[in-house]
């Protein structure tokens, strides 16, 4: 089963560990069999990592972004700019895409 968010997707949390009110972000990576997604800026933990001097890593505390359930975001049109639901057309040619269900533009490249 597919996801209605892909990598590089501008997205708006609706629900969960947001730290700020609805924000916007970039997805950054996209796991379909645990149904995550990680967002730019959003739901940050913090990894305390060890230092490992042959891999150039120092060791402290390191904040980084975790997943959220793909069920707490809405993907952003690029074109109205409207968090929306997603739609599917089937073009001429045969090829499925995305599309906005306000304005009815493709959200695929």
């Amino acid at each position: 089963m597919g996801l209605h968010v892909r990598k590089d997707d501008i997205v708006l949390v609706i629900a969960g560990k947001r730290g700020k009110e609805r924000p916007r972000g970039k997805v950054l990576r996209v796991f379909p069999d645990k149904n995550l997604a990680i967002v730019e800026g959003v739901n940050f933990i913090k990894k305390h990592t060890k230092p490992n001097p042959s891999k150039n890593i120092k060791g402290g505390i390191v904040e980084k972004e975790a997943g959220i359930n793909v069920s707490n975001v809405m993907v952003v049109c690029g074109s109205c700019g409207k968090h929306t639901r997603i739609g599917h057309q089937v073009l001429p040619d045969g090829s499925k895409v995305r599309s906005c269900r306000h304005c009815n533009t493709a959200l695929d490249k």
